[in-house]
């Protein structure tokens, strides 16, 4: 038997979440294991009533099937994140990276692929939500919280959770923006993908490194294939993007350490 979450805080409020699953059996699990866990859980069959319960509810957290009758659960993807942004995990029947890089795409945060432990599921909505509120949360330097961090071309605003590259503004997921700060934090140091799902996703002991992996992929879609290189077998390393304004004749200013000089790009190996 389930007990309930012992990571609530004392006097808040229970977890509100939204489950939109046209398999009435799946739907019935995890309604049945959440509301052990003391969260209040709405349901919806379809995707135009997933829609509506969402906006009804006003949830923390929606879990949503990829397939749906109505409309898919992309589209409903599409519409909930365009209204209020809702932290999301997608279910997929297929272990299909193109369906996974698409849910990303569209504002999903996690996915899982059928069929799936319900252990498993609470654990990683447990660990989505405490990112979520981890990034409502001052950093310990208000002066680092202000500043902007600059690598070559790359920059990214900590406080307003805003990316561009060579000017260009990037949308990324919270995910996508929470997993690009972690490698930018240490710009050409490799972090295994044990430490990323670690310190990104907040699992501890999980082994769905594939979930990095898509995520990666996500991230190069949108800012660039040279920006994180893959080292097989081991995770990433963001690599330093050369800024277009600094020179290129191959001489080094004066007074500027070798050091200190951006390293070049090293071809991207596809994960």
């Amino acid at each position: 038997m389930s007990t309930p979450d012992q990571n609530a805080v004392p006097g808040t409020p229970p977890v509100r979440v939204v489950v939109i699953e046209d398999e009435l059996t799946i739907t019935r699990a995890i309604a049945d294991r959440l509301t052990a866990e003391g969260w209040e859980v709405a349901t919806a069959l379809d995707g135009p009533s997933g829609v509506r319960t969402v906006a009804e509810v006003r949830p923390d957290v929606v879990v949503l099937d990829v397939m749906l009758p109505g409309f898919d659960g992309l589209e409903v993807c599409r519409r909930i994140q365009a209204d209020e942004p809702v932290p999301v995990l997608m279910l997929t029947a297929r272990d299909d990276e193109t369906d996974m890089l698409v849910g990303l795409g569209v504002g999903a945060d996690d996915y899982m692929t059928k069929p799936f432990s319900i252990r498993e599921l609470v654990a990683r909505l447990k660990a989505l939500l405490r990112r979520v509120r981890r990034t409502g949360v001052p950093a310990p330097s208000e002066a680092e919280k202000q500043e902007a961090l600059q690598i070559g071309d790359l920059l990214i605003d900590r406080a307003g959770r805003r990316v561009m590259r060579a000017g260009v503004p990037a949308h990324l997921t919270p995910t996508e923006f929470d997993l690009l700060l972690c490698l930018a934090n240490a710009p050409g140091t490799v972090l295994t993908r044990e430490q990323l799902l670690a310190d990104v996703w907040d699992w501890v002991d999980a082994t769905g490194t594939r979930t990095v992996d898509s995520h990666v992929k996500a991230l190069r879609r949108k800012l660039g294939a040279d920006l994180v290189r893959t080292v097989h077998g081991v995770g990433y390393a963001l690599e330093i993007p050369e800024d277009p304004d600094e020179e290129t004749d191959g001489s080094v200013p004066d007074g500027t350490e070798i050091s200190s000089m951006p390293t070049p790009n090293l071809p991207t190996e596809d994960s």
